[in-house]
């Protein structure tokens, strides 16, 4: 790591006392060091002010920890070794100067605006229970995707219609500080799903999210088989090994169901071809097999799929 970049406060350490700023933006990174340069890269690129937010990266028992030599000034790396992202957000929660906790991921792109767009809606909280859903765009670098870069494109990760059903993903999710602390976090022991969780802990609490159109982070496409399972497992995974059993038992039950209505809404995504939506049909019952083997391997006493 290059000097200054690193500063690795203790587990329990206090931010009283230090400089407020307004954001602190929160990505854990496990074994995706490589992903850094361009995430910071687009951070680097804010119309926010820079001397406004801090950028905390918490690295989650990766196996080597590379930081690009021209990392920002105002850049802390924390360590947290118990393994689930939703563990390490907390961690950088823990040690947050910002009034605001803004959160996304190692394999996201935010658009330049991104900050400042969701300071001005920010802002006009006066209630101090806002959490504000930024849009998440699967985005493709190639003029010919693959089969499995177009079932992410057409699946997507629609934060719109995520926040008419009460939660945003942590892809794009900001919340006061003070929210957070009141609501206790996200739930540590879980390793997807988290933060559906939260935002429905906090619509307990007349905290209703709001969702933020032109505070967009890109995300590329998952360009291979293996990348596009590893999520499905570890979606299934949060939704079968968390929560009562009689809540796991309907997942189980849900997953064995054909896919009929996830087809559906593929079929409906009019922004595509029907070519490509034909394509992300037919990885979705790809995708609805490999769901079934892991609610078996799961219920069988298997390990829930972390990455």
């Amino acid at each position: 790591m290059s000097n200054g970049t690193e500063a690795t406060v203790p587990d329990g350490g206090s931010v009283s006392g230090a400089q407020a700023l307004f954001f602190s933006v929160i990505i854990p990174v496990y074994e995706q060091w490589h992903l850094m340069p361009a995430l910071l890269g687009c951070l680097e690129l804010q119309t926010f002010a820079h001397a406004q937010f801090e950028t905390i990266l918490v690295d989650n028992g990766s196996t080597e920890i590379a930081l690009p030599q021209a990392a920002r000034n105002n850049l802390r790396v924390l360590h947290c070794e118990t393994p689930g992202s939703y563990v390490a957000r907390n961690r950088g929660a823990q040690c947050a100067r910002g009034e605001w906790l803004v959160f996304t991921d190692a394999d996201c792109r935010p658009a330049p605006e991104w900050l400042q767009t969701l300071h001005e809606l920010a802002e006009r909280d006066i209630s101090g229970k806002a959490l504000l859903a930024g849009a998440v765009q699967i985005v493709s670098d190639s003029p010919y995707p693959n089969r499995w870069e177009i079932y992410d494109l057409v699946n997507g990760i629609p934060q719109e219609r995520y926040v008419r059903r009460g939660y945003g993903v942590t892809a794009n999710l900001a919340a006061r500080r003070s929210l957070f602390e009141a609501l206790g976090g996200f739930d540590s022991a879980r390793l997807s799903g988290g933060d559906a969780d939260f935002c429905w802990r906090a619509g307990a609490c007349a905290c209703v999210p709001v969702y933020v159109s032109h505070a967009r982070v890109d995300h590329p496409a998952r360009k291979t088989r293996e990348d596009v399972v590893t999520k499905a497992r570890r979606v299934k995974g949060g939704q079968l090994t968390a929560g009562s059993r009689r809540r796991r038992l309907v997942w189980t039950l849900v997953t064995f169901l054909p896919p009929a209505s996830r087809a559906w809404r593929l079929l409906r995504t009019k922004e595509y071809p029907l070519k490509y939506r034909l394509t992300a049909i037919c990885v979705l019952l790809q995708m609805w097999i490999v769901e079934m083997k892991e609610a078996a391997r799961l219920w069988g006493g298997g390990q829930a799929e972390r990455r």
